[in-house]
């Protein structure tokens, strides 16, 4: 069956059309929304503009016959109150292009496409069916779960504070890079190889990053290399997840560990995990980060299961 994914974030336009059976993307392009120089993100009503002429323009190229179903992301979390305008946008051409087509539309939350995105692209069938743990870290989000049939089930922690992504983007654009400027601390994070000596603040399975917004602004200002500080912002977020998932393993036992979101895509902090944790799952950056794949892959596996 072949499946179109549509997923309207706070960061980007994103559609995706699979062929599921054979394990193939046959479409998959995401724009990121516009943000003026110098600002960290876009009030929901210019995002909402920026989707809907994003959408249209991206839909009109894709000129794939066979769409069995439509799937779409239409909140930020699984959760019941979870609610974001943007989403909207996608909400209304999944169902608009459904009737025309007369396929069903299966909604999703924009969490379990990442999830369902990384299972994908890792290629184990068996672990859509079994327990993990999963970590989603961006933007808007920094949080620490357990998922279950290629669905998260229950959110065991997060930050109590700033969210990862946030972190990262507000030193790239401190740097004067573009929003969203993770892309850019980890190529400047790459060039350093300084050890890193950092005091992170976990407690349980949530933690703290906004004293990392500090520090960072207190080594920029001792005259540290805009290298060393992309580094020291990467290794601080990098060791508060290896140790969130190690109080998660204490209570949960030594369960397959997948990472997905924007913050997961950079190599700096890949590496510095895996050298812990060898086990953990990380997916190709195109994966990682928002994208409707996993959208797609999703709305498959709910009219396949019925």
């Amino acid at each position: 069956m072949i499946t179109l994914g549509i997923d309207t974030s706070n960061y980007a336009t994103s559609v995706g059309i699979v062929d599921n059976e054979n394990h193939n993307i046959i479409f998959h392009e995401k724009r990121f929304l516009p943000v003026e120089p110098g600002r960290i993100g876009l009030r929901q009503q210019q995002a909402v503009f920026e989707h809907i002429r994003n959408l249209t323009d991206i839909l009109s190229k894709t000129e794939v016959k066979g769409i069995g179903a439509i799937g779409v992301s239409v909140k930020p979390r699984d959760e019941e109150n979870s609610y974001m305008p943007c989403f909207l946008t996608g909400k209304m051409s999944a169902y608009s292009i459904a009737a025309a087509l007369c396929v069903p539309v299966i909604e999703t939350s924009h969490q379990t496409g990442h999830l369902t995105s990384a299972l994908f692209d890792i290629n184990r069938d068996e672990l859509f069916s079994q327990k993990l743990i999963m970590l989603h870290v961006s933007g808007g989000t920094t949080d620490i779960m357990l998922a279950e049939g290629g669905k998260v089930v229950e959110t065991l922690g997060s930050s109590m504070d700033l969210f990862a992504g946030q972190a990262v983007d507000r030193l790239g654009v401190k740097l004067g890079f573009p929003f969203p400027a993770g892309v850019y601390v980890s190529q400047l994070a790459e060039k350093c190889r300084d050890k890193i000596n950092t005091k992170i603040s976990v407690k349980g399975y949530n933690c703290n990053l906004s004293g990392l917004e500090n520090q960072c602004d207190r080594l920029l200002q001792q005259g540290y290399s805009k290298e060393y500080v992309c580094r020291f912002c990467l290794t601080y977020i990098a060791r508060t997840l290896i140790k969130m998932i190690q109080n998660v393993q204490v209570d949960y036992g030594n369960l397959p560990v997948v990472l997905a979101g924007g913050v997961m895509s950079s190599t700096v902090i890949k590496s510095i995990v895996t050298d812990v944790i060898p086990q953990a799952m990380f997916v190709q950056p195109s994966l990682s980060r928002d994208n409707a794949v996993g959208v797609a892959v999703n709305a498959y596996r709910k009219v396949k299961n019925g």
